[in-house]
């Protein structure tokens, strides 16, 4: 992604935009969000108020799909000479960062596009997306671009008149389209995105449903720590919540994810006994609760097995994958608690074996997803000292953040007010993370000295 200055398509002001000409999957897992969600090449004339999708050449790469697409604008006029200058050298460097042995025949006859709309459904089509599906989701993006460009007052009628059309289907393309922008260096597009969200939670039908959801899950986790501070989670205490619970199917799912393992035998022959014991109104209930338990158990140890599968297969294709740092990079997004629990148990047996050449790799693995764990922390607490109110609320977070305040921590942190420094002009933001890493770093200092005088 390159910066350049281009005329505004309308009045022809001078613009500082980045441009991306190439998106390949190989080396970037979020080019084809990226591309499809309409946040790349988009500009936004500060003179006239224009916004669109800038034209540019574009080259597409899936090895995966065996996809390689050009779409040269139509409205740019260049003769076809001129094109192949620049659609030649994105071409190369597309067969140049795969290894020799991916290198296959279909590199070699690029397909052209005509329109964007034949590039789109190209991609899409590879994907197993029928037209009907192309044309729900055109009208979703429709949507949400109607919605992102709303005011803070019309928002909740627009919201309220097309409350049909707000889904599950949207929520997902929003947080997709929040974290393709968000990838792309363009935080103000993600953060207009989630405001999107939070205004959606609130005034529309499936969205105060999903808010209402998120409160009962919320309720549940609070709930089990509670019984834990209380003198720790027994079957006897267990049983009592899920009796009392038994009336919110969401609550109730909720802690039966949470506390699958506590549901066994043992539990059951204890819900057992008190049904046994029941007045003859309240067996009925108590009949209900433990057959919708067995079900929602049943259900929890299925969705485990597939997550547990899943994961499997994952670590196998990374194994065999002939680079190994670079699947496991673009790999991160799907590792979740079945694939670490997976990769634990495939280094136990590697050691039991006494398989070299398998640890090696696993360690490679586990390297590189420590590090990614790691990044992930240090960002949210940058997120959560951003939104602290003064220098006292942030020196109480210095203080629970422990040893995660350290020099990882603050090169991250410059590393993150240098990039928005660079791609925007969120320049409050980008004082507020200088003046956050001149406190943490003081209190880094004093914190070492103190230690140092205590010893």
């Amino acid at each position: 992604m390159a910066k350049t200055t281009v005329p505004c398509p309308r009045c022809h002001t001078p613009i500082v935009v980045e441009i991306t000409r190439l998106f390949d999957m190989n080396t970037d897992p979020q080019a084809k969000d990226k591309l499809l969600s309409g946040a790349a090449n988009f500009i936004s004339c500060p003179v006239c108020h224009y916004e669109g999708i800038y034209p540019t050449p574009i080259v597409y790469h899936d090895p995966e799909k065996e996809l390689l697409l050009t779409f040269y604008p139509p409205e740019l006029n260049v003769p076809v000479p001129e094109q192949e200058k620049i659609i030649g050298p994105l071409i190369k460097k597309v067969v140049d960062d795969l290894p020799p042995a991916k290198r296959k025949a279909y590199l070699f006859r690029p397909q052209t596009m005509l329109t964007q709309q034949h590039l789109f459904e190209t991609i899409l089509k590879a994907d197993g997306i029928t037209p009907e599906m192309m044309k729900a989701q055109q009208e979703k993006l429709r949507l949400i671009q109607d919605m992102a460009a709303a005011s803070q007052d019309a928002l909740p009628e627009i919201i309220k008149q097309n409350d049909g059309k707000i889904d599950e289907e949207l929520f997902v393309l929003i947080s997709r389209l929040a974290e393709a922008s968000a990838a792309g260096g363009d935080p103000q597009g993600a953060q207009l995105l989630v405001g999107l969200q939070r205004a959606l939670l609130e005034h529309s039908t499936y969205g105060r449903k999903l808010a209402a959801e998120a409160q009962e899950t919320q309720a549940a986790i609070q709930s089990l720590q509670e019984l834990s501070q209380k003198g720790g989670i027994t079957r006897e205490s267990l049983l009592n919540l899920l009796i009392k619970s038994a009336d919110s199917d969401v609550r109730l799912t909720a802690l039966v994810t949470l506390v699958r393992d506590g549901l066994d035998y043992s539990f059951f022959t204890l819900l057992s006994d008190r049904i046994e014991q029941a007045t003859v109104e309240e067996r009925p209930k108590l009949i209900a609760l433990r057959d919708k338990l067995l079900k929602l158990s049943d259900e929890v140890d299925q969705a485990r097995e597939a997550q547990a599968a899943a994961a499997q297969a994952l670590l196998d294709e990374l194994l065999q994958a002939e680079n190994i740092e670079q699947a496991t990079q673009q790999a991160l997004p799907q590792m979740d608690q079945a694939f670490v629990d997976v990769l634990n148990h495939a280094v136990d047996q590697a050691e039991k074996a006494n398989d070299e050449e398998k640890l090696r790799k696993l360690a490679i693995i586990i390297a590189i997803l420590q590090a990614s764990s790691q990044s992930g922390r240090y960002i949210q607490l940058i997120e959560t000292l951003l939104q602290a109110q003064d220098e006292n609320a942030r020196h109480a977070i210095f203080e629970k953040a422990g040893n995660d305040l350290n020099a990882d921590f603050l090169q991250v942190l410059n590393q993150v007010t240098t990039q928005i420094e660079q791609s925007n002009n969120q320049h409050e933001m980008v004082e507020q993370l200088k003046e956050i890493y001149r406190e943490a770093l003081r209190f880094s200092m004093q914190r070492n000295l103190d230690q140092s005088d205590s010893a």
